[in-house]
């Protein structure tokens, strides 16, 4: 017996549990692509895996395989928050910083207000009510970025906002669950209780960048500096080796992660700062290694003339490249796709959402007026979502009347806008000469003056007085219609408001997890004969409806805009994007 508690005796599992585990992975992965590329949210399929093959369901899988899987599966959740952090623009980000802001306060206050509904439908206490606006006030991170990276916008303007946006929702849902759980611990209030995870985040959000700035930055270029001017290629090799950059990315990962998890806030939160410091810092490594570059090229480009300038030009430009590999460190990208991104597209994220479907009491959710409460709710809460999306429309209304809102966002724009006005200086032309008449209407123009010198049109006989006021109107259309083509692309209906919208509707785990501690605290209120509250179905029905129909409607609308753009691109016709101005990505 000694030996055998020592040690796990290998056993050699049958050709059921082999079949169960083998279709459960193959189908995630299979149901995954079919959706994805038809309407952009095989994560849904792979929840309804989840409940089928779960505890809700057949029951298929053992209880210590499912909580294995949800374990696994809340890392892979991590791994996708970090690589939402990665692909953040930093410079776009903080361009777009008080509009997330405002998403993500409309997207918190409203559903919360909106639950107070439930006294209407249900004998419920303020209290229970807050904690059911609390559960659907997040927005899930998982769901987030795999809409973002299935649809393509992940890197524009409205990914950044959306992702912004959700990370806050999810930030004041997780500083929920210490609240909630406190709550339903503590016999009286506290101030702690609410003022110590919402500290914390704030604490985290605002040392982790104060660190970069001052602690980092003059790190990595002091290291740099020395990286250049070391003789020895110990220091080449060391920062070109990706095993050290793996070790190095890693660390950046697991210390804010476990210090937010010490501490008392989201790590989460943590994972997505540590993505973020993450891909600031490849840019600023991008940016020394430039500044490095061209200072190599530049003092031989000063000497010499004509082909002596170009052949020593070329030469250092070869010296340079042949070096890139040595001088320039493998990025945060680069780590996260080699070693993790397979893993994390094929094992880790499929369990992450199946794992949300072993949570969802499918069950214990038909019976007597659960059904049609929890739809009603549902709508409810859906529609504090798309709320949301007003924010984008009163700043798109408003994007032409300031068109310096976002500067990295309209530099395309700005250059163009400077080359127009290089080609009025040279030929000595006006903006209505220059866009006011296209070459169909020119050559309209000239056939009427030809048709008119002929004698073939007769000549316009109305008074001089009536024939200048109706030029005047044609000069002041002409010149509206040369503006309306050089300005920003509008976005021509409400496309990237109900993209949004919907985008931030799903709930998905912090739902499920705030819901679940408030059931198991008490806060819900007493359970039904199978230990339920009717509360806690009615929130879930919620989840589960609004987890579901957000990303099904943003892959129906994505793929309906991408429909639209190809068109425009076939034909050429001088169509306004579907998107305007937040389908754009950002240039530095």
């Amino acid at each position: 017996m000694a030996l055998a508690s020592a040690a796990l005796s290998y056993t050699e599992p049958g050709i059921v549990t082999i079949l169960i585990f083998a279709s459960f992975l193959l189908l995630l992965n299979a149901v995954n692509t079919l959706l994805d590329r038809t309407v952009y949210c095989g994560l849904v399929g792979q929840i309804l895996l989840g409940v089928a093959w779960g505890v809700p369901g057949a029951n298929w899988l053992p209880l210590e395989a499912q909580d294995t899987i949800m374990q696994l599966g809340y890392l892979g959740l991590i791994l996708i928050v970090y690589e939402g952090g990665l692909a953040t623009n930093v410079a776009s980000l903080k361009a777009n910083l008080f509009l997330s802001a405002t998403v993500a306060l409309v997207g918190i206050s409203a559903p919360i207000g909106l639950s107070f509904a439930l006294q209407g439908l249900l004998n419920v206490t303020p209290l229970q009510t807050f904690a059911a606006g609390a559960a659907l006030c997040s927005t899930s991170l998982g769901t987030t970025f795999t809409v973002l990276t299935t649809s393509g916008l992940s890197e524009s303007r409205l990914g950044v906002v959306l992702t912004s946006a959700a990370m806050m929702d999810d930030v004041v849902g997780l500083v929920m669950v210490q609240v909630i759980s406190n709550l339903g611990g503590a016999s009286t209030f506290s101030w702690v209780t609410v003022v110590r995870p919402i500290g914390v985040s704030v604490a985290f959000a605002v040392l982790l960048p104060l660190l970069c700035l001052w602690v980092v930055k003059p790190l990595t270029v002091l290291y740099y500096e020395a990286l250049t001017s070391a003789k020895a290629s110990s220091m080449h090799s060391t920062s070109a080796n990706r095993v050290a950059a793996l070790a190095f990315n890693t660390a950046v990962l697991l210390a804010p992660v476990t210090g937010s998890s010490y501490a008392g806030t989201s790590n989460l939160f943590a994972a997505y700062l540590a993505g973020a410091c993450t891909s600031w810092l490849d840019e600023l490594w991008s940016g020394l290694y430039g500044e490095q570059k061209r200072r190599a090229i530049s003092p031989v480009a000063s000497r010499g003339q004509g082909g002596v300038q170009r052949q020593s030009v070329g030469s250092a430009s070869t010296e340079v490249d042949r070096n890139d590999q040595q001088e320039r460190p493998t990025t945060g990208v680069q780590i996260y796709e080699q070693y993790c991104g397979s893993a994390v597209e094929a094992i880790l994220k499929p369990f992450f959402f199946a794992s949300i479907g072993f949570s969802i009491p499918i069950s214990r959710m038909f019976e007597g007026g659960i059904i049609w409460r929890g739809f009603v709710y549902a709508g409810l809460m859906a529609l504090g979502k798309l709320l949301c999306g007003l924010c984008l429309v009163s700043v798109a209304r408003h994007a032409l009347e300031k068109p310096d809102y976002s500067p990295a966002m309209l530099w395309p724009f700005r250059q163009a806008g400077r080359a127009t006005k290089q080609i009025r200086k040279k030929t000595g032309t006006s903006a209505v000469d220059v866009n006011s008449a296209p070459p169909q209407e020119e050559s309209a123009q000239k056939a009427s003056s030809v048709q008119a010198s002929s004698g073939d049109v007769a000549p316009d006989s109305r008074p001089p007085h009536i024939a200048r006021a109706a030029q005047g109107e044609e000069n002041t259309e002409q010149a509206n219609t040369s503006r309306k083509r050089s300005a920003l692309p509008k976005p021509r209906s409400l496309y990237p408001a109900a993209i949004l919208g919907s985008a931030m509707m799903a709930r998905g785990e912090i739902g499920f997890l705030i819901s679940s501690v408030a059931e198991s605290n008490g806060i819900y209120g007493s359970g039904t004969g199978q230990g339920t509250s009717e509360l806690f179905l009615v929130v879930t029905w919620a989840i589960l409806l609004c987890t579901i129909v957000g990303p099904v409607t943003v892959g129906l609308l994505v793929k309906r805009v991408k429909r639209l753009q190809a068109l425009e691109r076939r034909d050429s016709a001088g169509r306004d994007d579907p998107l305007g101005i937040w389908g754009l990505i950002p240039t530095a």
